[in-house]
């Protein structure tokens, strides 16, 4: 197994130290609007359950056992920030890949001096947007089955203790995916090449992944997420998968 968890989190980080170089942000700036409303609209929406959750736990607890309330209201409101950071980062992901495509074919230009056949500005990026939801598609489609059997071990006594860790791993290795397959869909690569290589470097692949699922569920960190991601996924594309995966 090739690769280490550092490697794949440094990849993460230079992401970030690249959103603001100019070149990439005009196509930074579009996804982060999104995230921004969508999550406000998110936010809006869960926060009235939250609220709603609250005050049936207040109510129901009794006045002896009132001292939970210290313990299970900051859980409650802690939860619903993650869940609207998550639901935010996956709605935009599927929104704006098309411009993430762009993002990452600028950054591989910029990285190895090579034009990448691909995306040609916002118009061309608008009409590859069916293509880039069945893509999104076939993610979701490889996602589901592991997701269920994640979710079967979360209902097993004694099995059930492992399942936030199984989630957070499905999750990492699932980030992975998503974020390396935007260079290499640039390259028309199917996505069964995109599992193979990020299978032959998974401890990388995990690494970036994880760092990636732990950050999103950040509120308002999390709007720079998306595309830090994209930028981090490309040079680890760069870095270590590309040579490989084109001469084939």
């Amino acid at each position: 197994m090739r690769g280490n968890l550092f490697t794949g989190a440094a990849y993460f980080v230079r992401g970030l130290g690249m959103l603001t170089q100019p070149g990439l942000r005009r196509f930074v700036v579009i996804p982060l609007i999104a995230n921004i409303v969508l999550f406000g609209l998110l936010a809006s929406l869960l926060w009235s359950y939250v609220d709603a959750l609250v005050m049936l736990v207040e109510g129901a607890l009794p006045d002896w056992l009132g001292f939970l309330t210290w313990l299970l209201l900051p859980i409650i409101w802690i939860a619903g920030g993650l869940l609207t950071g998550y639901g935010s980062t996956l709605l935009v992901l599927l929104v704006t890949s098309p411009f993430h495509a762009l993002l990452a074919e600028k950054v591989e230009e910029r990285v190895t001096g090579q034009p990448v056949p691909a995306l040609e500005g916002i118009a061309a990026a608008v009409a590859d947007i069916p293509r880039a939801l069945l893509r999104e598609l076939r993610k979701f489609t490889y996602y589901v089955p592991m997701a269920l059997l994640v979710l079967v071990v979360s209902f097993m006594p004694g099995l059930n203790v492992m399942a936030p860790l199984l989630w957070f791993l499905l999750g990492a290795w699932m980030m992975g995916l998503q974020f390396v397959d935007y260079p290499m869909d640039n390259h028309r690569l199917p996505f069964s090449d995109v599992r193979d290589a990020c299978s032959a470097h998974r401890l990388t692949s995990m690494g970036f992944g994880g760092a990636v699922a732990f950050v999103s569920g950040i509120p308002l960190i999390n709007f720079v997420v998306i595309p830090a991601a994209v930028i981090g996924a490309t040079l680890f594309w760069c870095d270590d998968l590309r040579e490989r995966a084109l001469s084939h």
